[in-house]
């Protein structure tokens, strides 16, 4: 035997050692789909033998959820390029559905003729049932967080929700208000019953009372027909009336009767209906202040404030923004039908460093205008809406290049003084400007030694 025959087939046996010894499931297909190799990782995973599989169409082996729409070899073998970490599942000899991660490349000789296809598949189930462990306790219904106080709501909340008591939910916009609400629903003995929500702040008084309370045919002009209201609708259900603290008194005090008499008289009607409804509200302002202030009825906020729950606003618990971001990519994924995986670290650092006005609500449409210029792989900085990616520079520099750090600082110190001046040194109207809170504006005026005037701005008078 020649040398380099020799050499050859001293490679091909280092080969398959190889092959046969590490814990990734591998198999080789020609151009017919047919199999032509099986390592002993792919017999372990699919509880299929080597002799059983080698000769079988690929797909009649694996069962693959992706075998039927979007097979990561076949467009391997079609587009001639490489894709890894593609996410699928195969049912195997026992019909177990196995989780699993799957690269693929082309199978090709010496002289670079493509032969065939190759597939390296890693079984997923322990990270799944982590992931699954993880969310057990970071998940409650369709929310998620691992924030020390929102945990705490998740452990009372299925005692909340079986109390029956109305419930009074706080927090800014987008901070998952309503999410709050359907899940105390649905952990209710309500559950079965239908859950309705109204935004008490879109609509003027007399459609939200039409809208709630429904009408009689006659109530008022094209009303030529009965239509019942929401609280009939919902009747052994939930009502979940968002933003009530931008209702007028006169509506409070119709509300005022629902909650207790627990019934309510539709427009036009001469007669009262009874009710068997749980009333959740929330709202993204101070009740409490509104009613020192005379704005909010007194007698009403003591019957929504049963149970009172705050939910904090994104900024103050950052911790959770990976795991949302993960959730929106496999829900997007879903239902767009894209391969997503994950995001780059600096796109991530980009969202770490955002302080969210629009809490939630904002970062799901952060990812899911990613999701437009990203199909597959991982979401990147270039992939960020220009609102955030153009404020990089309000980052904390990284180690790294000294020089370019101390040039970015400045150049932030510089920006940050000049906005100070325009807006006259009012820090919360500053900060708005500069699309930051007024903490991170604060600490920045700290780190960069900006002298401030004795005046505030907001009063344009001189500190005593």
């Amino acid at each position: 035997m020649k040398k380099k025959d020799q050499e050859t087939a001293s490679y091909k046996d280092i080969t398959r050692v190889v092959l046969e010894s590490i814990s990734d499931g591998v198999f080789s297909v020609d151009h017919d789909w047919k199999i032509i190799s099986f390592n002993h990782a792919a017999e372990k995973i699919t509880g299929v033998s080597r002799k059983e599989a080698l000769g079988k169409h690929c797909w009649e082996v694996f069962r693959s959820n992706m075998c039927e729409v979007d097979c990561a070899l076949k467009k391997t073998m079609e587009q001639e390029k490489s894709f890894v970490n593609t996410s699928t599942y195969i049912i195997n000899s026992d019909q177990k559905q196995i989780p699993v991660a799957v690269s693929t490349s082309l199978l090709q000789d010496e002289e670079g003729d493509i032969l065939g296809g190759v597939e390296v598949f890693r079984d997923q189930s322990l990270v799944h049932e982590l992931r699954k462990e993880i969310a057990a306790k970071s998940q409650m219904c369709d929310m998620i967080s691992n924030n020390l106080e929102m945990k705490k709501i998740f452990t009372i909340l299925p005692q909340i929700a079986k109390s029956g008591s109305t419930v009074l939910i706080e927090g800014e916009t987008g901070t998952g208000k309503e999410l709050m609400a359907k899940a105390i629903h649905n952990l209710s003995l309500r559950e079965k019953k239908p859950f309705v929500a109204i935004n008490c702040g879109a609509l003027p008084d007399s459609l939200l009372e039409s809208e709630l309370f429904g009408y009689k045919a006659g109530a008022f002009t094209n009303a030529v027909k009965d239509k019942p209201g929401h609280f009939s609708i919902a009747d052994g259900g939930t009502i979940f009336l968002d933003e009530i603290g931008d209702t007028s008194p006169a509506f409070q005090v119709r509300l005022l009767r629902v909650l207790e008499e627990k019934e309510f008289q539709p427009l036009g009607a001469v007669k009262n209906e009874k009710t068997d409804v749980r009333i959740i509200t929330a709202t993204n302002k101070n009740l409490l202040k509104m009613v020192e202030s005379g704005d909010f009825r007194q007698d009403l906020f003591y019957r929504v404030n049963v149970v009172r729950l705050e939910l904090l606003p994104l900024r103050k618990r950052m911790e959770d923004i990976p795991f949302l971001i993960q959730h929106f990519i496999d829900k997007l994924n879903r239902i767009q039908g894209k391969q997503v995986e994950s995001i780059e670290p600096g796109a991530l650092r980009l969202l770490m460093n955002h302080d969210f006005p629009g809490n939630i609500r904002e970062l799901e449409n952060v990812i899911e205008h990613a999701f437009v210029l990203c199909s597959e792989g991982n979401i990147a900085s270039v992939h960020m809406p220009s609102n955030i990616s153009s404020k990089a520079l309000f980052q904390e520099t990284p180690m790294g290049d000294k020089g370019f750090g101390d040039s970015v600082m400045k150049a932030e110190a510089r920006i940050i003084q000049e906005a100070l001046e325009k807006h006259q040194y009012n820090r919360k109207a500053t900060a708005q400007y500069l699309g930051m809170h007024k903490s991170t504006l604060f600490r920045k005026i700290n780190k960069f030694a900006i002298k401030l005037p004795e005046y505030d701005g907001r009063s344009r008078t001189t500190n005593s």
